[in-house]
């Protein structure tokens, strides 16, 4: 890679699936060697998870250098102490207990390396009487709080889709992993960065810990809107539906003179924040009473040219298509020797003297034994192909 903000720095991570992964993708976006290592013959299951191909791993394992290595092997905990001495980071999401059952524990490490960055995510974090149960990012969303919110009233507690549990907890260990460098290039010293799912998701939950502890108000599942937020809300349209958000005075003003009813901006039903909060149902049907005469396309450019929130509710299509995401590069194509419209989202957030990349996607199983064995460890050809024989590469 030619640019990125944390060239120089190296990674080994020993991660699988989402929550670890994520947060090497975000650190190899920006520059940094990830040296992904993954069980022999096996390797991560993510290489086979995506719907219709499996398209998955070469996002989050893109700009990530793939080796193998057995670490339940003796001579595989060896080599990767190897490597960890030649890193600034170790990123891992086994269960608790993992990495000191391998003989790998944070404080051996630390006396062989003592600014080593160890960057552990799971579902509970590394201590508490759950630590050392399995955690999945569903969990984490449903303890967190964040599952009891989403979705309608009428229906269960639903997920949206997409695993935000695992990617917020890898968001937020890699976070911590540059507090910590930036506290090393202070100190000298390293640390350990603990990041639980739960708590991932707990730190997004706005105010509602102290809303019940203070009010004894339970947040509830609300839908597409949030009470007394209004108008803020997804309108059906002639030929499809639009989303808008006017729930400031001026920016309700605004609409209303879009809408050819300028005196419900001063309607006293409507005029402040919290009249509107009232009347948020009456406010939403008048609303789409209007914007059910229009095409989608019409409401947006009204929208647009009064200065009112809008937009409408994507999917890859849609974001393919739009000129936005074109002008900003914010989806890229990337080659690769299987895929051939392999189409991926690109790195953000955007830096402007040292943007990242994504250089390759994902690798092949092993695809880097040769230059970090051979070349950052320095094994011969005989060795290698010795650890290979014997099930240790």
């Amino acid at each position: 890679m030619s640019q990125g903000g944390l060239q120089g720095l190296r990674v080994i991570e020993m991660g699988r699936l989402i929550a670890g992964p994520f947060c090497g993708q975000l650190m190899g976006d920006h520059g940094a060697e990830v040296i992904k290592i993954e069980q022999p013959g096996e390797g991560d299951p993510m290489r086979s998870w995506g719907r219709g191909k499996p398209v998955w791993f070469p996002v989050i394992a893109r700009n990530k250098k793939c080796i193998t290595l057995n670490l339940r092997s003796a001579r595989g905990q060896e080599l990767a102490r190897r490597l960890i001495l030649k890193a600034d980071f170790l990123l891992e999401n086994f269960r608790p207990g993992t990495l000191e059952k391998w003989n790998l524990d944070y404080a051996s490490l630390r006396e062989l390396h003592r600014g080593l960055i160890m960057i552990r995510v799971s579902g509970y974090g590394q201590t508490g009487p759950y630590a050392g149960r399995a955690g999945y990012g569903s969990i984490g969303e449903a303890m967190g709080g964040m599952r009891y919110l989403a979705g309608d009233p009428s229906t269960p507690p639903s997920r949206v889709g997409l695993s935000i549990g695992d990617a917020l907890a890898a968001t937020f260990a890699c976070l911590g992993a540059l507090t910590a460098l930036n506290h090393r290039h202070r100190t000298g010293e390293g640390q350990v960065v603990d990041s639980a799912i739960y708590e991932a998701v707990l730190a997004m939950m706005e105010s509602t810990v102290p809303e019940y502890t203070e009010a004894g108000v339970i947040r509830e599942r609300t839908g597409s809107i949030l009470p007394k937020i209004a108008p803020s809300n997804v309108y059906r349209t002639a030929d499809g539906q639009i989303l808008i958000g006017a729930n400031q005075d001026s920016v309700w003003r605004r609409l209303a003179e879009c809408m050819g009813r300028p005196e419900l901006g001063s309607d006293p039903r409507f005029a402040d924040h919290v009249a509107r909060g009232e009347n948020q149902a009456e406010i939403d049907a008048l609303i789409e009473a209007w914007t059910v005469t229009l095409p989608t396309a019409q409401v947006l450019e009204k929208m647009h040219a009064g200065g009112v929130p809008a937009g409408q509710i994507y999917r890859a299509p849609e974001m393919i298509a739009d000129p936005q995401f074109a002008a900003r590069e914010a989806l890229v194509k990337v080659a690769h020797p299987v895929f051939q419209n392999l189409w991926m989202q690109n790195v953000a957030p955007k830096l402007s003297g040292t943007p990242g990349e994504v250089a390759w996607p994902g690798p092949e199983l092993g695809q880097h034994n040769e230059e970090i064995y051979g070349g950052l460890l320095g094994l011969g050809a005989a060795e290698r192909a010795a650890l290979q024989a014997e099930g240790v590469i």
